[in-house]
């Protein structure tokens, strides 16, 4: 994702927060006369991840998996540094067509080392999101397992970018869910 995918995707989830915090202040307010029932608990997704063992080994993989490619784009990268300090080095001995030759084979090097690089990034990207994609089911899993067991009826993203202006310290239950996100996926 680029950079204006991601602002999107804050701002969506941000007005999505917002939406619900709306409609549960409303609905609060129609049944009890300004005071919200119910019981609300607050996550730090990012804090999970990075604090999670298993978010920890997800974030190692998609590292590794990051650097396996960078080293096959590094080396692509070497040889046609090398083809280009060949071809300076050679243009003034070569035949125009031999030259041109040379120059046409450069950029058709060129052209695939792009297009090697652009799926490659494509690659890891995929690989990002589908990582992502499960540990925020597991992520999802764990929470609602947590919310039930401690009576919650909302949770609420506090992550950077999510919803949550504030949120009272107390309401975090970020702890006990990479607790039990540990004991469930050692």
């Amino acid at each position: 994702m680029d950079r204006s995918d991601m602002r999107i995707l804050r701002t969506s989830r941000w007005l999505a927060g917002a939406a619900l915090a709306v409609t549960v202040a409303v609905a609060g307010c129609a049944g009890t006369g300004a005071k919200v029932e119910g019981k609300i608990g607050v996550i730090d997704a990012q804090r999970i991840l990075d604090s999670a063992n298993a978010g920890k080994k997800a974030k190692d993989n998609l590292i590794s998996f990051s650097k396996n490619r960078q080293a096959l784009m590094e080396s692509e990268e070497k040889e046609l540094r090398r083809m280009e300090e060949d071809l300076g080095k050679q243009a003034g001995i070569l035949s125009p067509t031999a030259k041109r030759e040379r120059e046409e084979q450069f950029r058709r090097r060129v052209q695939e080392y792009q297009q090697k690089a652009a799926e490659l990034n494509r690659e890891v990207q995929e690989r990002q999101k589908d990582v992502l994609e499960g540990f925020r089911d597991k992520v999802e899993a764990v929470v609602n397992k947590v919310a039930k067991r401690l009576g919650l009826q909302i949770i609420v993203d506090r992550s950077k970018g999510g919803p949550t202006i504030y949120h009272e310290e107390s309401l975090d239950i970020s702890g006990q869910v990479i607790e039990e996100f540990n004991r469930l996926y050692p």
